[in-house]
């Protein structure tokens, strides 16, 4: 991921992007080629060995720079990814991933059923980035870790090097990109590779785009994949339509290696990539679980790394129209045959509720057992006989936020294995929140600023009323009707249904007394759109402007 790209290349690759459109669409003439062991690429499609499509629905994980975090990997997975991009490091601009290393995470990729799609992060913007390591360096790092990687084939996807050309002498990445593949290829490798776009991934110049069908046929396996990451430069739908519907036309492997809903060089049009992602068959790879720094924190899926703490961003990518949850198959290799894994875990224990405040609660139950090995649990609220789904986690605790004071919640927890089996429900736990201050010195006027079919946005300002400086906050409302926030600026949302926590973002956590804050969100919406009644600042009721 690149943090910023400056605006004069954006301008010019736009108005590529329109003259692109008269172009006539690449044609492919595809080499005769060795079978592959593992992945390969058939007709423009990324197949398994076993000939079953295979199309990744994943995300980004920054190992390099956080190895402690290798269980992330487990939480991925129970969000329900298929694939992880882990990033690594060959020792040019941070510390070497070594073979042992390696292993472990593909070791761990394994042990969740997940695909691994491999990438040298150091190659980023080279040319434009000071100390970033070639192509060719990138390549002798994954011969120098081979012995890692031979007879994970199957498993693995080896992506060569990560945005391997900012916005200077970018053209050189034709060659350079197919010198590294054939260096890889002559060193034995049989893997699916995976290489980036230049213009720090985002080829706003079209150079991979108009000498992908070069690239391919110089791999002599006709079994390479290319990645384009899409942020600013993909604010269109019709941008984003055209540059993948061009590689599905020529039969080109397309994936969308990085993406975000967000960013500081534009705003992607993220709801657009996953529609056409889902349309075309084509995979993606979101950016990132968590531990985003430089000013683009707003990209981290979960907060600090824990996955009962999802922000917009990872709401939105895992559980919205066309997100992972609802569209990720697990790979065949994982699970096909006769001898699959039918055996559903046993039940949880019942849960036990603790740290219950006027907003959330802590509950833990008992591990459950399976067969083959329990990757994650389901909690869900119960009313009226009806279920809702509330968080996921690979641990036995979770807690609850955005809950209402002085109120009733009644929670079980279901077991998942690697299979996809689904346990029994646990027994239930009935958790009554405190009833908070009822004199709150707050008040609170939320409006709608515009309004669009299925959508909004908002504004919500929070005002001292009190004597007092307020140091830190967290504000909880309920939507009345199916609203659910997609993007927040101001605050960090966390969403379970109807009730929404915010928690305050560094420069607004700090109130004066008789002083304000306001945040801006946007929200998805399937009907009527009625404001919030009710909020809680810290617990205690504020009036409603």
């Amino acid at each position: 991921m690149r943090h910023r790209m400056p605006d004069s290349p954006r301008a010019v690759g736009l108005l590529a992007a329109v003259l692109g459109l008269l172009l006539p669409l690449l044609v492919l003439a595809t080499p005769a080629h060795a079978a592959p062991t593992g992945f390969q690429v058939e007709n423009g499609r990324l197949l398994e060995a076993s000939g079953n499509d295979f199309v990744m629905r994943g995300v980004n994980h920054a190992h390099t720079w956080y190895p402690d975090r290798i269980s992330s990997l487990a939480h991925i997975k129970a969000k329900g990814a298929n694939t992880v991009r882990v990033v690594l490091a060959s020792g040019q601009r941070w510390t070497r991933n070594d073979a042992s290393d390696v292993a472990n995470v593909v070791a761990q990729c394994k042990q969740n059923r997940l695909i691994c799609v491999l990438e040298v992060h150091d190659t980023t913007g080279y040319g434009e980035q000071s100390g970033a390591a070639t192509l060719s360096q990138a390549a002798d790092y994954w011969i120098g870790v081979r012995s890692a990687l031979a007879g994970q084939e199957d498993h693995v996807i080896v992506n060569i090097g990560n945005e391997p050309y900012g916005n200077t002498n970018y053209t050189a990445w034709t060659a350079d990109t197919k010198a590294a593949i054939q260096k890889l290829r002559n060193a034995g490798f049989g893997h699916t590779l995976m290489v980036d776009a230049p213009n720090w991934g985002q080829d706003w110049a079209f150079t991979m785009r108009d000498n992908a069908a070069s690239v391919f046929a110089a791999d002599p396996d006709a079994n390479t994949v290319f990645s384009i990451h899409m942020y600013g430069v993909f604010d269109t739908a019709a941008e984003i339509s055209d540059y993948l519907g061009r590689f599905v036309s020529a039969k080109l492997p397309i994936v969308v290696g990085e993406f975000g809903h967000n960013h500081s060089d534009g705003n992607p049009d993220e709801d657009t990539i996953l529609a056409v992602t889902q349309q075309l068959g084509l995979g993606y790879l979101g950016w990132s679980w968590s531990g985003n720094g430089g000013g683009v924190e707003y990209l981290d899926m979960v907060t600090n790394f824990d996955p009962n703490q999802l922000t917009s961003w990872g709401q939105r990518i895992f559980d919205g129209a066309n997100g992972i949850a609802a569209t990720s198959e697990e790979a065949a290799v994982y699970g096909s045959g006769s001898n699959d894994d039918t055996t559903a875990p046993t039940a949880p224990g019942t849960p036990s509720a603790s740290a219950v405040s006027s907003s959330s609660a802590t509950l833990t139950w008992g591990a459950a057992t399976d067969t083959v090995g329990v990757t994650g649990y389901d909690v869900v609220r119960i009313s009226g006989g009806q279920e809702s789904a509330v968080t996921t986690t690979a641990g036995t605790s979770a807690t609850v936020t955005g809950l209402s004071p002085d109120t009733s919640y009644t929670f079980a927890v279901y077991a998942r294995d690697a299979a996809g089996n689904r346990s029994q429900r646990s027994a239930t736990v009935t958790v009554t929140t405190s009833p908070g201050s009822s004199t709150g010195t707050c008040e609170i006027g939320y409006r709608v600023t515009s309004e669009w079919p299925g959508g909004f946005q908002g504004e919500v300002t929070v005002r001292n009323t009190g004597s007092s400086a307020i140091n830190g906050w967290t504000l909880v409302w309920a939507f009345p009707a199916d609203q659910r926030i997609t993007n927040m600026w101001g605050g960090t949302p966390a969403q379970s249904g109807a009730d929404v926590s915010v928690t305050a973002a560094s420069y607004t956590a700090a109130i004066p007394a008789s002083g304000s804050v306001s945040l801006g969100f946007t929200a998805s919406r399937t009907g009527t759109n009625p404001s919030p009644t009710a909020f809680t600042l810290n617990g205690a009721g504020c009036s409603v402007a």
